[in-house]
């Protein structure tokens, strides 16, 4: 039981869902008993999100951007849902055209699959 807590709290940590002082935190309390300390809202509602939820969450708010755009607005909509700059997203892009040759590819199909706003 205690293995799972912890297991637990180590894939959420894995998943960005926790930071590495909270998961500290948390692995203290599992560790020395005092597991049953009430949590706050937030906690118990990031704790119980699991990883395939918090992905689902973040690709269903992807859009491409109608105003941020130089070609199918996918940069800008990346810009807007992850929080870099969609000129971050470009260097990205271009980084990975020049060194791996599959950058076009990527952009191609999130231009695709991603809906627009």
């Amino acid at each position: 039981m205690l293995s799972d807590e912890i297991k637990r709290l180590h894939e959420l940590h894995q998943a960005g869902a926790l930071s590495d002082a909270e998961f500290e935190q948390a692995k203290a309390r599992i560790l020395s008993g005092a597991a049953t300390v009430s949590l706050s809202k937030e906690h118990v509602a990031r704790d119980s999100t699991s990883f395939a939820t918090h992905r689902d969450d973040l690709l269903s708010g992807l859009r491409r951007s109608r105003l941020d755009r130089w070609l199918g607005g996918v940069c800008g909509g990346l810009a807007r849902t992850y929080g870099l700059e969609s000129w971050v997203w470009r260097l990205i892009f271009v980084l990975f055209v020049l060194t791996f040759g599959f950058g076009v590819l990527i952009y191609l199909l999130l231009w695709v699959f991603i809906p627009e706003e």
